[in-house]
């Protein structure tokens, strides 16, 4: 039986390939489920270690300094390979991109499984990082290139299950692994599941892809490490900055540094085609602000999920297991209030999806800030789930805001900008969080107070920072307007 206009991608709808393929529905499900799926095991690979960390420490005897290299390590490489994917996507097609990260992400895998000392572990995490990293923009790019803009909301909406449910119920997962078995478990199951996950992109991710044969400019790489990775660095060893202010410091200037010049040479690069980044999409105020947003939305929603474990462990005397459950309803909500905002997208723009979602953001995180040792579990679960609710429709709105005013040559590098925005905001998020609770519940031990009475004084004090900037998303929500339809 023929198949109809509706059962298609149209050709516009795939604008880097010279003959535009004709994909069924089914054929578009396949390819954009098996990156979606990639990508959600790879997003919460990245916070599944939160509460496992003491577990693992204890196992191998090492300090906290030490053990939080494999969240820092992770970032690091992340920071180092995002901004190449602009270029990788250009000179690689799209299924050996994704057979290249899945396979990445695998070896790592296995590698934390049998892990005999940290050091073998921190490598594994650090190769699944490198996975990571190139399959959060290939599934950004792949959905903008052969979904149609009028349902492009829609599959955004389902995208932004990926990057925000992840990170959320990493830390259940992670406590009922632990509680259960050990933490070696949380990467056993993970093995199995990035096999099939591997074996369905095999089978559906068949579509001809445009590459250009581009030589990559080497310095430019080197800046772009030391630059993105010398700022990560730099905020996540700021916590430390009382004892050793020299590292963060340096790191720091190196970073800023790296990067100045890093975004000198991709400018004069830009205009004989050999720049590794083209940052171009800046010129765009909804792409901007976008990035602007997805930086608080991730800092907002990755210091939420390290500090509350924290305080409610050690201040509350909480579990794992019970604190890992009080977070998955904030998870389980996101499932399907992305799609149903991705359609309210489609329909109506972005303002409608942004504007009340920066809001539920921001509440949520003001809403914290009232939690003290006598705050009732429930209502914390309810706080959360507004936060996650808040989250959801940003993260939908933003995904499929960012680009829809970029020229379709430039979604490679649109998209590596925006996810190296993530990354660089979840690091920000977390260190300002945990750098703030520390400290105060450092000041208020040292003065006479309760150990519990600090943490949660310090813990009111980070949430008043994340409501500062929340806060700052409401106000640029309402500036980012609906571009032309392409």
């Amino acid at each position: 039986m023929a198949k109809s206009a509706q059962d298609t991608v149209p050709p516009a709808a795939f604008p880097l390939s010279q003959a535009a393929p004709t994909l069924s529905n089914k054929q578009l499900t396949g390819i954009i489920g098996a990156l979606a799926l990639a990508a959600f095991l790879m997003i919460l690979n990245e916070t599944v270690l939160t509460v496992a960390l003491p577990s693992i420490m204890a196992g191998y005897g090492v300090s906290a300094a030490a053990g939080q290299w494999l969240t820092t390590g992770f970032l690091l490489t992340m920071a180092v390979v995002i901004p190449m994917t602009g270029y990788l996507l250009q000179r690689y097609t799209m299924r050996g991109l994704f057979i290249f990260a899945l396979c990445s992400f695998l070896v790592g895998t296995g590698l934390a499984v049998i892990a005999p000392t940290f050091a073998v572990l921190l490598v594994a995490r650090i190769i699944q990082a490198v996975g990571t990293a190139v399959v959060l923009p290939l599934l950004m790019n792949t959905t903008l290139t052969l979904v149609p803009s009028q349902h492009r909301g829609m599959v955004m909406g389902l995208n932004s299950i990926v990057i925000s449910v992840g990170p959320a119920i990493g830390p259940t997962v992670s406590g009922v692994m632990v509680n259960s078995l050990s933490w070696r478990w949380i990467f056993g199951v993970m093995a199995p599941l990035a096999i099939i996950i591997l074996v369905l992109g095999i089978i559906f991710i068949r579509v001809p892809s445009a590459v250009r044969k581009l030589s990559v400019d080497i310095f430019s790489v080197i800046l772009s490490a030391f630059g993105f990775g010398g700022l990560v660095y730099a905020i996540s060893t700021i916590g430390g900055a009382m004892e050793n202010p020299f590292v963060p410091l340096v790191s720091g200037v190196i970073g800023l540094a790296a990067l100045a010049l890093f975004i000198i040479r991709q400018v004069r690069l830009t205009g004989p085609g050999r720049e590794l980044l083209n940052l171009q999409p800046f010129k765009n105020r909804t792409f901007t602000l976008s990035v602007v947003m997805i930086m608080i939305a991730m800092g907002t929603l990755l210091g939420t999920v390290v500090i509350l474990p924290i305080f409610l462990q050690n201040g509350s005397g909480l579990d794992t297991l019970t604190i890992g459950m009080m977070l998955l309803p904030g998870g389980l909500v996101q499932i399907p209030v992305g799609p149903i905002f991705g359609r309210v997208f489609d329909r109506h723009g972005p303002r409608p999806v942004l504007i009340p979602g920066a809001l539920m953001l921001a509440m949520g995180q003001w809403l914290f800030t009232t939690i003290n040792p006598g705050t009732a579990l429930w209502l914390i679960v309810t706080y959360h789930t507004i936060f996650s609710i808040g989250l959801a429709m940003l993260m939908t709105g933003l995904l499929s805001a960012a680009l829809t005013g970029v020229p379709h040559k430039l979604y490679g590098h649109g998209s590596a900008i925006f996810n190296t925005g993530q990354q660089l905001g979840g690091a920000i998020g977390t260190t300002i969080f945990v750098t703030v609770m520390s400290a105060i519940a450092v000041a208020e031990t040292g003065s006479g107070s309760a150990l519990v009475d600090g943490l949660f004084r310090g813990a009111h004090i980070a949430f008043i920072v994340g409501g500062t900037f929340a806060t700052i998303g409401v106000i640029c929500a309402p500036f980012i307007k609906a571009s032309k339809r392409d």
